[in-house]
């Protein structure tokens, strides 16, 4: 999953970044509402987190480009402003969720993890085909009543192709989910991590199409 970060203040910035990427999420962080708009525009993002008193262009600014661009994008508000006007206002023009700060970073943590199933259409926190049961919670997967717990990096890579059982991603497509702007990816990064998580679950887990990418199998 790949997030970007709205948000000017640099110690809320910073603690929010640190949590979502000790939470196996990519995260860009940009300090202003433009940045953030251009951002959208060149990279595919998985959830928005939006603080309101942006410089350069107000959150709600921001918000209301993207829901008039019928961006599907989800949202969540976190910022000062507790007015039940300003939640009311937010939650017409198209955020998904409403939080105020200061805030816990966990309640933060899991509203995200509700929000992003909830746009997936996925019901719980567990994510399977069949074979395989991934606990987004845990970061823990099973296969046939064995368990194992993944590394960050290897949580990121499965969870991405087990939204979507079936669905072939490729190399760049994996690349662009996992890893945020700062991070530098080796050329052989996503063969690396899907050989250690073959390793934990099994050679037969993830399947290579020769040319295109990987995919896990759809439920039978």
């Amino acid at each position: 999953m790949r997030i970007l970060l709205a948000e000017d203040d640099h110690f809320i910035g910073s603690a929010i970044q640190q949590a979502i990427k000790d939470a196996s999420y990519a995260l860009d962080w940009v300090k202003d509402g433009i940045a953030a708009e251009a951002a959208m525009t060149t990279h595919h993002y998985d959830l928005l987190l939006l603080d309101l008193g942006l410089p350069g262009r107000d959150g709600l600014k921001v918000l209301r480009h993207i829901r008039q661009a019928d961006q599907a994008l989800p949202v969540i508000i976190i910022t000062a402003r507790d007015a039940t006007e300003e939640r009311i206002n937010g939650l017409d023009l198209g955020a998904d969720d409403y939080m105020v700060k200061p805030f816990a970073i966990n309640e933060l943590l899991a509203r995200m993890r509700a929000v992003i199933r909830r746009h997936q259409g996925i019901g719980n926190a567990v994510l399977g085909n069949g074979v395989l049961q991934l606990d987004t919670t845990t970061h823990e997967v099973t296969r046939e009543s064995k368990s194992c717990t993944l590394s960050a990096r290897e949580y990121s890579l499965l969870e991405n192709l087990l939204i979507r059982p079936g669905t072939i991603l490729s190399r760049s497509e994996l690349e662009e989910r996992i890893y945020g702007w700062n991070e530098e990816v080796e050329s052989n990064a996503v063969e690396f991590l899907i050989h250690s998580l073959r390793k934990k679950i099994g050679s037969d887990a993830i399947i290579n199409v020769r040319g295109v990418g990987w995919m896990v199998a759809k439920e039978n």
